[in-house]
């Protein structure tokens, strides 16, 4: 198997819930085990069985892995714009419908979905957890 590459997210007890809206934004494959479904054993805290152990979503464009974070780390804020996951499409029409489904999942727009200096069709918005996504699209 080659190297692969995948952002890591731990979200504050909302894990299923993102997964499973990014799924349906982005299409792809979803796979969420919670602490309920893992053996525990040699675990050296007793996690609540509901939150999320592991999550994965393979998406046409890569994949996104994550689960909820434990103890005191569930109280740091995601929101932030030090990073964000950039997602690039074929087409300026394919942007606009992934920058709109974020939108209307609950998200809200950081920079406008238009024409970047560098040519290409490129916007920011924070989805309805907090994470950034940098939408993208070749230029003509």
């Amino acid at each position: 198997m080659a190297a692969q590459l995948a952002p890591y997210i731990a979200l504050p007890g909302t894990a299923a819930e993102a997964f499973r809206h990014w799924h349906e934004v982005l299409g792809g494959e979803v796979a969420i085990m919670t602490y309920g479904d893992a053996p525990l054993e040699g675990m050296p805290f007793e996690p609540d069985p509901d939150l999320v152990a592991h999550a994965t979503l393979e998406t046409p464009g890569g994949t996104i892995a994550g689960g909820d974070a434990m103890g005191d780390d569930r109280e740091y804020p995601i929101r932030d714009t030090a990073y964000s996951l950039l997602y690039t499409v074929d087409t300026e029409a394919e942007a606009r419908e992934l920058f709109q489904r974020f939108l209307d999942g609950g998200g809200s727009q950081n920079m406008p979905l238009e024409r970047a200096p560098w040519g290409d069709w490129y916007g920011q918005v924070f989805d309805r957890f907090g994470v950034m996504w940098a939408i993208n699209a070749p230029g003509a």
